[in-house]
């Protein structure tokens, strides 16, 4: 009779946590689903650039266990910085607690849950990041793309507006994702004669002897896997002139099978004229000869501006090859400070980090880049290690490059950036 009471007691103590136990269970709707929302709908859906979505339960739940080892691993979301230098408003990793519950939900069965503990479902525009555009500029006709073989870039002109824009947000959107790498869109001034011959809605092929640094006038977006679309905070715009062109620079990648591309812009126009204009800035070390099997190539860059700017962005780029990419600042007093260090540069990810909060950087602060290469067997994606590689547009090229958006009062002239800045006179010996 005594163990018959004994083991009702235990029974009836233990019912109340059961029934917690069930209220704690981790369920789709209720713990998952929000966290998907928050860190990876952007791309897992429809028409984006992740192979899979990850819209709905039934989305999500084959790839339960993939999803897992990604975020375990920290392979998803992708994030190549190292989070112990800067703070950055984009930062995409998931946090400790977020990663704990994709982990338990998909040890305990990865069960749906109920449908009214669903957060309602996020928005999208259709086809576009940016949500819907004010205008889309676009290839007018689809380009061929053969099975095989190595394309130059195509250059395709697009004429522009027929008045001064100031651009909110771009978006580059690819048409054909599966062998476009990238595209850049670059702008041209009435009147250039940069790509003079060129004929709106025909690529013309060219390699990298027709550089478009120096020769544009700018670039104002692209599409690199891993970088979102630009959309820049209130009070900030691009200005595209009035008669301007805008340049396609498209890289195909043939994948064995013949298709075609036609890819487009969309814009979202400034309310009113900013206070600030932004403009892409990049440094570059051109003159790159990185030897046969060198595991450990060293390349640096470096930059300062003559006036007070603002920086929104930082993008380094490199390609197969490429090791890490280390950014610092000397300031003008002579304090340094570490802005970006990405450990285990990512080519398939490649993200522009936006400083958290307001990063001025006054007139003279001197920014330098390094980035390291791996030329040797040991990189698995390196296409050839015997091979001394030298800068160049092709993915087996490579290149050492960091993009910046850089702002600055927009009744400024742009010229300013590039005075000899003003350094304060160094203090007497005596």
């Amino acid at each position: 009779m005594r163990t018959d009471r004994i083991a009702a007691a235990v029974f009836a103590c233990a019912l109340p946590f059961a029934a917690l136990a069930a209220e704690q269970k981790i369920t789709f709707h209720k713990n998952v689903e929000p966290i998907l929302q928050a860190r990876c709908q952007a791309c897992h859906r429809p028409g984006e650039a992740a192979p899979m979505s990850l819209l709905t339960y039934s989305d999500a739940r084959p790839w339960a266990k993939a999803i897992k080892q990604a975020v375990l691993t920290k392979k998803m979301p992708p994030w190549s910085a190292d989070g112990s230098v800067g703070h950055f408003r984009n930062d995409r990793r998931l946090s400790q607690e977020e990663i704990e519950t994709l982990s338990q939900w998909v040890d305990s069965g990865a069960v749906e849950g109920n449908m009214k503990d669903a957060p309602a479902p996020l928005k999208f525009a259709e086809g576009w990041a940016i949500g819907k555009p004010d205008a889309v500029l676009g290839m007018s006709k689809p380009f061929d793309i053969p099975a095989q073989g190595t394309l130059d870039y195509q250059w395709i002109l697009i004429p522009g507006f027929q008045e001064d824009k100031w651009i909110q947000a771009f978006e580059v959107r690819p048409g054909n994702r599966a062998i476009v790498h990238h595209v850049a869109a670059f702008w041209r001034r009435k009147g250039s004669p940069w790509m003079a011959d060129a004929q709106p809605g025909v690529p013309i092929a060219k390699p990298s002897s027709a550089p478009e640094t120096g020769s544009s006038d700018g670039i104002i977006a692209e599409y690199v896997p891993g970088i979102p679309p630009l959309a820049l905070p209130k009070g900030y715009a691009m200005k595209l002139p009035v008669g301007a062109d805008i340049m396609l620079q498209v890289h195909y990648t043939p994948n064995g099978k013949a298709t075609t591309d036609q890819s487009s812009v969309g814009f979202v126009f400034a309310s009113a004229p900013p206070e600030n204009q932004v403009i892409t800035y990049g440094m570059a070390a051109p003159m790159l000869k990185i030897p046969p099997y060198e595991a450990n190539y060293r390349a640096q860059a470096n930059a300062s501006f003559g006036v007070d700017v603002r920086l929104l962005g930082i993008n380094p780029h490199m390609h197969l090859r490429g090791k890490s990419s280390e950014i610092t600042l000397t300031y003008p007093d002579g304090r340094k400070e570490t802005l970006l260090n990405v450990p285990k540069y990512d080519f398939n990810w490649q993200i522009t980090y936006e400083p958290a909060g307001d990063l001025t950087l006054p007139a003279g602060t001197r920014l330098e880049a390094v980035s390291y290469y791996d030329n040797s067997p040991n990189n698995p994606f390196n296409p050839d290690p015997s091979k001394e590689v030298h800068w160049g547009d092709q993915t087996s090229d490579e290149m050492m490059a960091v993009f910046m958006h850089i702002a600055f009062p927009a009744n400024m002239d742009p010229r300013a950036l590039f005075r000899r800045p003003a350094y304060p006179p160094k203090p007497s010996a005596e």
